[in-house]
C-alpha cells in the first residue's frame, strides 16, 4: 500500500521507545494510521500493543521518538474530541441504563451521532431500557462500542473490540467497522482473532517484545512469512522429497503429504514430473494465524524437513 505523506496521517509513532524500570515495553517503533485505514495491531501479551495505545492517546509520553496525533502532540481536549476509544475497562457504571450511558457519553461532544443511529450501529436494538449490569458480556462488549462513536469520531481505537461476542455479532460489528474505514475515518484496532484482522484490516503491524518485526497488507504478511501449502497424495518417499528445493517443511498421513514452500508453481511442476500418478492436489494460502505464529515464535528459525 502507498504510504500517505504525514500532513494526512490522523496518528503516528515515530522511533518512539519507552521503558518501565529495566523493562523496555517500546524499541524504535513506528507506525501510522491514515484517514480510510484499518490498521491491525498483532502481538503476544507483553509484545507493546497496550503502550502503543496508550502513547497515541497520549496517556503515556514516549522517552524517546515523536507522537502525532492529528499532527500535533496529544492531549489536547479539542484532539480528544476527534477520536473515539473502546478499550477493555471495568468500572462502567453498572445501574445506568443503555440510553442513559450514551446520553451521558455524546454530551461530551460537541456534535454527537443521534442515539437511534448508535444503538443500530452496535446492534443494541430492545436493550435500551436495560441496566448496564444486567447485561450479558457481549452486549456490555456492544455498548462500549457505541460509546466510542458518541462522538462521530475521524478515529477509532478499538481494543479487541469483538471479545465475547458470537459469530453473527461478531460479523455484524465487522460490518460496521469496515463502513467507519470506507466513510474516510481511521481505524487502528488491536484483536486476538487473527480471522478478524485478516477480515478488516488493510495493514497489519505485528509487535514482538516491543519492536515492529513485520508490516504489510494481510497477503504481504502472509507470503513473506509460509508462502503457500501443497497438499497431495503421491508415492514419492521422504527421503526424495527432502533432496528438492525450495520446500521449508513436510508432514505426512500415510500417502497423503503436506509441503511448505515459497514458490508453489515451480515446486508442483517437479512433483509431477517425478510422480506423474500424483492425485488430490491442493495449493493453500497460509493463514494469517500461522504467519503470526512463526514471526512471534521463541526462534524465528523455519521447522526443518522430516528425516
Amino acid at each position: 500500500m502507498q504510504r500517505e505523506n504525514h500532513h494526512t496521517r490522523l496518528a503516528e509513532l515515530v522511533g518512539a521507545g519507552k521503558c518501565f524500570n529495566e523493562v523496555r515495553a517500546l524499541d524504535d517503533v513506528s507506525l501510522s494510521i491514515a484517514p480510510g485505514e484499518t490498521v491491525a495491531v498483532l502481538g503476544p501479551n507483553g509484545a507493546g500493543k497496550t503502550t502503543a495505545v496508550a502513547l497515541l492517546l497520549g496517556l503515556l509520553t514516549p522517552d524517546e521518538g515523536e507522537v502525532r496525533l492529528f499532527g500535533q502532540k496529544p492531549g489536547s481536549r479539542a484532539l480528544h474530541q476527534k477520536i473515539g476509544v473502546m478499550l477493555q475497562i471495568s468500572g462502567v457504571p453498572e445501574t445506568l441504563t443503555v440510553t442513559e450511558h450514551i446520553t451521558l457519553f455524546s454530551s461530551y461532544y460537541p456534535r454527537p451521532r443521534p442515539l437511534e443511529d448508535l444503538i443500530r450501529a452496535a446492534g443494541l436494538e430492545g436493550l435500551e431500557n436495560r441496566r448496564y449490569g444486567a447485561l450479558s458480556g457481549g452486549q456490555q462488549q456492544r455498548v462500549l462500542f457505541a460509546l466510542a462513536l458518541c462522538g462521530d469520531p475521524e478515529l477509532l481505537f478499538l481494543d479487541e473490540p469483538t471479545a465475547g461476542l458470537d459469530v453473527a455479532a461478531r460479523r455484524s460489528l465487522w460490518t460496521e467497522i469496515s463502513a467507519l474505514a470506507e466513510s474516510g475515518r481511521g481505524v487502528l484496532l488491536t484483536t486476538h482473532y487473527l480471522e478478524e484482522a485478516d477480515a478488516l484490516a488493510d495493514r497489519v503491524v505485528v509487535l514482538h517484545q516491543g519492536r515492529v518485526v513485520a508490516e504489510g497488507t494481510p497477503s504481504q504478511i502472509k507470503a513473506r512469512t509460509l508462502g503457500r501449502t501443497i497438499r497431495c497424495t503421491t508415492s514419492l518417499e521422504d527421503s526424495r522429497l527432502n533432496q528438492l528445493e525450495g520446500i521449508d517443511r513436510i508432514s505426512r498421513q500415510g500417502s497423503r503429504i503436506e509441503l511448505l514452500t515459497h514458490d508453489a508453481d515451480s515446486l508442483v511442476r517437479t512433483l509431477f514430473a517425478l510422480d506423474p500418478d500424483l492425485r488430490d492436489l491442493e495449493i493453500i494460502g497460509a493463514a494469517l494465524e500461522d504467519a503470526f505464529l512463526a514471526l512471534t515464535a521463541p526462534e524465528t528459525k523455519t521447522e526443518g524437513k522430516v528425516a
